[in-house]
């Protein structure tokens, strides 16, 4: 126990004379900086899955085309649950004098679970809804409303009933699963349903069950649920969201995983360079302490055991700092997106101590190895340094455990393999162009004259300390830079992804004879010419001359509920700017044969590849063709895209319809009206709903991105100040022997401004290249965005290399002049 207490008593005396506090400092920024990204970012994941699942009016729904009873009916009842019944099905609605087939959907008590309807009165006010429509009432789409000439307090005839119409909806949970609802929405109580004589045998009716509770509550439910789904059965999260919905959800999940990957490489690279600082300073206490006869043994548990004590602190004061910071954030990140944030949950308090111990054992206990090594004569010579073998072992496991933990902190193969691989080719070219400049300056140093000379004389003297503080300092500029270069590119892109033109009126079920009819209504109204697309319903029959159908995949699965379903169709005589082929060729012209063209995430769920022969049934009429590309395809183009395209004239004697897509201004309420007048067979989408929803939930994400690359930036800067600090005592020591010997503060200033300035500039420029590769990779193979390099984002990322380092180093060695050389001396020698 002896040893153990004198770790005890050396940490106290470390820590009040100062020279500790670099580690404990850096290790407490370090723990800060990962604890509260992972706090901030926890909490805004979850929050914005609840926030996802208002788009289904529960955590998870099931769907059935009969009544859910039996086990599944008992599985929603679970403790940790709560459930809410609907019931949709398709029937004529009338208004007046104006008939037209809608699309119902009775609401049990407590629906939506998650999110809520946003009516609009008589009066034009808007307000969420205290419940389910009022006995005798109903509420019916704003589309629905233009469509049918009704308003508030009119009569609406459903079935044998007829109803006041009572609200219209702005917003409802769920619109944004299906925007092709292509009648008007109307919603009463699900008491009301029976009075309205429409639930017979044969109605087609779909059932939906959605249930709400606890996380381990919802996830008990879905995996109970799935081994007892039957036919016509199935289970929906908030995976099954709009592409749009979905994609945003998962490029900021990406990127909080990637903002915390940064917070941890920043505290590898400030503990390490506190850590090279602790065991140089220890070097001459423990050479005495050989001399006065301490075995090896002794050596490491005093050392070692004032690491463990200064890490347990480090990670309990970091936690401490985090959790408050993470408060204050979440209350202002509440205030911003408008909903509740779930409180703080335990796991980024075990990835904070994971981090800090890892990165301390990795970089801080070879040092306190290499003092049992050190000779009792170091007393008398300072320049015997020890050597340790062991400690090159602990620094290997170390660093694999740092990799272990990066790779666990990504959350993805692709990112984290491409963040060592960044991390490891920066450092190689950081050290190799460290070592240039050491040769250059040596080189050169004899044609420099005054401060300058003496400031880059600094790095090559100590080249060994030179070349860690350039890769340090780059590594750390690396990561604040990727982190800026895929922010700035995300954010553009999500503001480029739903644009204010973008369409928000879907025209269906245009016929043959009504297109250029069509083009004429909307020319006269002023709005731009629309492009109409083919669409023919087919169903999948056959692939390579099998038999196909949705019994060949997994039950329950997404590529089940597609071949099962209908397949919409359309031919095209060229590529869109929204779909990029990434793999085949598209046709030019007419070809000789029928060719399909598949959305490459479509093509792999069905297992189809190029080549495959695909067969549909069209009406009775079997239609065959051969896939010679598979595309990518911008769903947040909002403009219609399919599956499946084929090639011109492959369709021709197949009838069908055709969709487009128009962009009605705001505030324009009588298009709709006027166009189904002209054209009664035509259906209307109203999608504004759905672009306000997307929108909304993008400017939260986007809210949370802005967050948490402030708060990781900030702590990254701190930590990159721990990281410089750390590295300064020869120089500090070098200074106070030129305060001495009569230096005056203006040529010290300049000594280090041209030494901090040449590793600063090396520094930044390879962070800033490497960031701007690296980033590209995380951006094209990790959130499937765009990427052209941009000079100018390097040149200022070197440039914040440069003045980063220069005013860092500037700042930590202040004491040199603003201390009287006695006490620097004094407390460095000491």
């Amino acid at each position: 126990m002896k040893p153990l207490r004198l770790a005890w008593r050396q940490f106290r005396r470390d820590l009040g004379s100062g020279d500790i506090r670099i580690l404990l400092a850096a290790l407490v920024l370090a723990v800060t900086a990962v604890c509260s990204v992972g706090f901030v970012t926890d909490r805004a994941e979850r929050a914005l899955a609840l926030e996802a699942n208002r788009l289904l009016g529960g955590d998870a729904v099931l769907r059935a085309d009969a009544p859910i009873v039996g086990a599944l009916r008992e599985a929603a009842s679970a403790p940790g649950l709560r459930a809410a019944e609907t019931v949709g099905f398709p029937s004529m609605v009338r208004a007046g004098e104006a008939l037209r087939l809608g699309e119902l959907r009775a609401l049990g008590e407590g629906f939506p679970l998650r999110g809520q309807f946003v009516l609009r009165d008589a009066a034009g006010r808007e307000a969420p809804a205290p419940g389910v429509p009022a006995p005798g009432t109903v509420w019916l789409s704003r589309a629905g409303a233009d469509t049918l000439g009704a308003r508030i307090g009119d009569r609406i005839g459903v079935g044998l009933r007829e109803f006041e119409l009572a609200a219209l909806v702005v917003q409802e949970p769920d619109a944004a699963l299906d925007y092709f609802n292509t009648a008007p929405r109307l919603f009463l109580a699900l008491a009301d349903l029976e009075s309205t004589g429409l639930v017979q045998p044969g109605s087609r009716i779909t059932y939906r069950l959605a249930v709400a509770g606890t996380p381990a509550a919802v996830e008990r439910f879905t995996t109970s649920v799935g081994d007892k789904l039957d036919r016509g059965q199935r289970l929906e999260t908030a995976a099954e969201a709009r592409p749009e919905i979905r994609r945003a959800l998962d490029r900021a999940d990406r990127f909080l995983g990637l903002a915390a990957l940064v917070s941890v490489v920043l505290a590898a690279v400030a503990v390490a360079m506190a850590a090279r600082r602790h065991g140089a300073r220890h070097l001459q206490g423990a050479a005495v302490m050989r001399s006065l006869g301490a075995s090896q043994r002794d050596l490491v548990l005093v050392h070692g055991g004032e690491l463990l004590l200064a890490g347990l602190l480090g990670c309990l004061f970091g936690l401490s700092i985090a959790f408050g910071l993470q408060w204050a954030v979440g209350v202002w990140l509440a205030e911003a997106l408008k909903l509740d944030l779930p409180g703080a949950g335990w796991r980024p308090v075990l990835e904070g101590f994971a981090v800090g111990l890892t990165v301390l054992l990795a970089f801080g206990l070879p040092p306190v190895l290499a003092l049992r090594r050190v000779p009792a004569l170091r007393v008398l010579r300072s320049d015997l340094d020890p050597t340790e073998p062991s400690a090159w072992l602990v620094l290997a496991a170390g660093l694999a455990g740092l990799s272990a933990l990066l790779w666990w902190k990504a959350g993805s193969a692709v990112l984290g393999t491409a963040m060592l691989a960044g991390i490891a080719i920066t450092l190689t070219v950081l050290a190799l162009l460290a070592w240039g400049l050491i040769l250059l300056v040596r080189s050169l140093r004899r044609r420099l004259r005054g401060a300058w000379r003496y400031g880059l004389a600094n790095v090559g003297r100590r080249a060994g300390a030179s070349i860690a503080q350039v890769s340090a300092l780059g590594l750390g500029l690396m990561a604040l830079l990727l982190l800026g270069f895929v922010r700035t590119d995300l954010l553009e892109r999500w503001r480029q992804a739903l644009p204010e033109d973008a369409p928000n009126r879907f025209i269906v079920n245009v016929q043959p004879d009504q297109v250029q009819p069509l083009r004429s209504f909307v020319a006269r109204r002023g709005l731009a010419e629309p492009t109409l697309f083919p669409m023919i319903r087919a169903r999948l029959i056959e692939l390579n001359g099998r038999p196909a159908s949705g019994s060949d995949y997994p039950e329950g699965s997404r590529a089940r509920r597609m071949a099962e379903r209908e397949f919409n169709l359309s031919a095209a005589e060229a590529l869109r700017s929204d779909n990029e082929v990434v793999a085949g060729r598209f046709w030019q012209g007419r070809p000789a044969g029928p060719e399909l063209s598949v959305e490459e995430d479509f093509a792999r769920d069905l297992g189809w590849r190029l080549g495959d022969e695909v067969a549909f049934d069209i009406a009775g009429a079997r239609f065959a063709a051969r896939i010679t590309s598979l595309r990518k395809v911008d769903w947040e183009s909002f403009q219609p895209n399919f599956f499946v395209l084929a090639s011109p004239g492959a369709l021709d004697g197949f009838s069908g319809s055709h969709i487009t897509a128009v962009k009605v201004p705001a505030g324009d309420t009588r298009f709709t009206a006027e166009l189904v007048a002209a054209f009664p067979n035509l259906s209307v989408v109203d999608v504004d709903v759905v672009l306000d929803q997307i929108r909304g939930t993008v400017d939260q994400v986007s809210t949370v991105v802005e967050a948490v690359f402030a708060f990781a930036l900030l702590a990254g800067l701190l930590v990159l100040m721990a990281a410089v600090s750390a590295s300064q005592d020869e120089r500090l020591l070098e200074g106070g022997v030129m305060r001495v010997l009569g230096g005056r503060r203006r040529q010290l200033r300049l000594a280090q401004a041209s030494e901090f300035a040449a590793l600063g500039l090396i520094a930044g420029l390879v962070a800033a290249i490497a960031a701007s590769l690296l980033a590209g990779v995380v951006a094209r193979r990790v959130f499937d965005l765009p990427w052209t390099p941009d000079p100018a984002m390097i040149a200022t990322g070197a440039g914040a290399g440069l003045v980063a380092a220069l005013l860092a180093g500037l700042y930590a060695t202040r004491r040199v002049v603003d201390a009287p050389p006695s006490v620097t001396l004094r407390e460095l020698q000491g």
